[in-house]
């Protein structure tokens, strides 16, 4: 049988030089649009990161680039929900550790570390030492102070650990013991270099569990005394003057002009120096307007004004046919992550008919049996990409080729499964339910992203053809963090949530209890079996050492999500970027794990 690809009328003059559309079978069509995304790879460069050590570059230059919205805040606990704000202010910040992908081990980055296993007690304890040269800055200020542990530990014990402030690293602070018992991770200072992290269980990552950002914590301490937990949120609003921000991190933010521009400078004090013992940031500003059309990015790129530009599907064609001097245009293979589709079964909304609906696992098989991919793949993302049928990406160490969603497209079998839970289409071709009841609802989607709006067509007009009434609601991406962690007030929507390069990230996510375990967070217990054994099969596998024994475990933890459909992952696109070629491309690396490495990017000698 063909496979159901439609292919739309502004793709057309890419893949045929005549003016006049030839009538070309569906199969005819899948193979050019094969061979189109050839030529484009064939026109590209690839150069992932293959740990090569940096090489010392040349001090000055401005990079340009966009952001797509104004921040909420440069607040570091408020920037957690706000991904334009968290850029911002991991500018001024750094991490404890790296994880390099080549080696598969994680580096210091911020600090040096060590693990101590006590196998007689069956605990362990990650002894950290931050780096000597580390200081808390202000711009064109001599005042410098020290970074110190309980820069890291007093956030950790009053920020994170405190529930009130519903911070994303809460549920990462427990472990489940054997008993089924939760024990908190404990933070000690040691002195003002030295501290530990001290978990009560051995589990199977610890850097992955410890590695968090700086925080200034003097300055939330003392609003946190002061004003409480009121306080602590209202501090660096936006309309602070930001020199007044410090930073330890590779840049101060050094002017914001809202809905204009942010300008960056260089931090002296960044503590990453390159083999001549040189800070090793080279450009001296990044200035970063604020624009919210991408199309507007784009002309800024074509006429010579950003830096770098990763490009939409639909540019593609354009951006790698006009390559000439000025730039140079990388690919990577599919992305690591993908975005996915899911149902609200929190029962605040147990009123609604489309509770009952979502919370039978046969409704969402059969809306994964209602997702084209084939067609999202071709129609929109001009056949660069694949589709996503698994939980853990290939750089998972514990991905299964084996595992593997069982319901892909398939109408028919979209069908049937609706009709074992009693939704049946009527006499006019309209899903009803057994009460009689239409089958429509809504599906969220955030209003910037123009390729999840085409995303959402095709699954509104695959659902139409069989008589289910699919409304897309383009929302402010600030909206839905707001449905998803407040409100609870959606319905369906299309949101990504990164990666699963580490089969034990998630800790807020896949825990019944997480704050991000979407489709009902917070739960005091399971509210389904399967998410009791979800619950048990992700813990044991966080600290399970054994590696034969953590595979079948996290081969376990696939199949549950895959029969289950919680999430129906989409497609995993190919990435572009294109950066100007001005730039020397010596310490530049673009892959699917890394995204694009600028960090030490410097000018080309003339």
């Amino acid at each position: 049988m063909q496979k159901n690809i439609v292919l739309p009328l502004f793709f057309i003059p890419f893949v045929f030089s005549c003016k006049k559309v030839p009538t070309m079978t569906l199969s005819e069509i899948e193979d050019a649009v094969n061979k189109s995304s050839t030529k484009i790879i064939e026109k590209t460069v690839s150069k992932p990161y293959d740990g090569s050590k940096k090489v010392p570059g040349i001090n000055g230059g401005v990079w340009n680039s966009t952001i797509s919205a104004d921040p909420k805040t440069f607040n570091q606990l408020i920037a957690e929900r706000d991904g334009s704000s968290n850029a911002i202010v991991a500018m001024m910040t750094d991490y404890l550790a790296e994880y390099n992908a080549v080696t598969g081990e994680w580096e210091p980055r911020g600090a040096s570390f060590k693990i101590e296993v006590d196998e007689k007690n069956k605990t362990l304890t990650v002894h950290f030492e931050i780096a000597e040269n580390m200081y808390w800055s202000y711009f064109k200020k001599s005042e410098k102070r020290p970074v110190t542990s309980e820069d890291i530990v007093w956030w950790y014990d009053n920020i994170a650990g405190n529930p009130e402030f519903q911070s994303s690293g809460y549920g990462g602070q427990f472990v489940t013991m054997p008993d089924g018992s939760q024990k908190r991770i404990e933070a000690k200072i040691i002195d003002d270099r030295h501290f530990d992290f001290i978990y009560p269980r051995i589990v199977s990552d610890p850097i992955l569990f410890s590695n968090t950002d700086f925080k200034p914590c003097w300055i939330y301490k003392e609003a946190l005394e002061k004003n409480g937990i009121e306080g602590v949120k209202n501090l660096f609003s936006i309309d602070i003057d930001v020199n007044t921000i410090p930073s330890c991190g590779r840049f101060f933010l050094t002017e914001y002009f809202p809905s204009q521009r942010l300008v960056f400078t260089k931090n002296p004090d960044f503590h990453i120096k390159d083999s001549e013992g040189n800070t090793a940031i080279y450009y001296e500003q990044e200035i970063c307007q604020i624009v919210d059309n991408e199309n507007t990015s784009y002309l800024l790129f074509k006429q010579g004004n950003l830096e770098s530009y990763s490009p939409q599907p639909e540019q593609l064609a354009d951006i790698i046919n006009s390559q000439n001097s000025d730039y140079t245009v990388f690919n990577s293979e599919g992305s690591l992550g993908s975005q996915f589709w899911a149902f609200n079964e929190n029962p605040a909304n147990k009123n609604e008919p489309y509770y009952e609906w979502f919370t039978k696992k046969e409704f969402r098989q059969a809306m994964s049996c209602l997702l084209n991919r084939d067609r999202i793949i071709n129609q929109t993302y001009r056949g660069l990409a694949e589709a996503k049928y698994n939980v853990f990406p290939k750089a998972n160490p514990y991905y299964n080729p084996e595992i593997e969603l069982k319901y892909k497209y398939d109408i028919e079998k979209a069908k049937s499964l609706l009709s074992s839970i009693g939704i049946k289409q009527d006499g006019n071709g309209v899903m009803r339910d057994s009460k009689g009841r239409e089958i429509e609802f809504d599906l969220a989607i955030a209003s910037s992203a123009n390729v999840t709006n085409d995303i959402a067509q095709i699954i509104y007009d695959e659902c139409k053809s069989v008589g289910i009434k699919v409304n897309v609601r383009q929302t402010d991406f600030q909206k839905m963090v707001e449905m998803l962690t407040a409100t609870y007030d959606w319905q369906s929507l299309i949101i990504g949530l990164g990666s699963n390069v580490f089969p034990s990230q998630g800790t807020n996510v896949w825990p019944t209890s997480g704050n991000l375990h979407l489709w009902y967070p917070f739960q005091k217990k399971p509210a389904t079996d399967w998410e009791a054994r979800l619950d048990y099969v992700y813990n044991e596998g966080c600290y399970t050492v054994d590696p034969v024994l953590s595979q079948k475990l996290w081969d376990e933890f696939q199949n549950i999500l895959l029969e289950q459909c919680p999430f129906i992952y989409l497609v995993c696109p190919r990435s572009f970027y294109a950066i100007n070629n001005r730039w020397d491309f010596s310490n530049f690396y673009f892959d699917n794990f890394n995204g694009a490495l600028t960090e030490y990017v410097y000018l080309r000698l003339e």
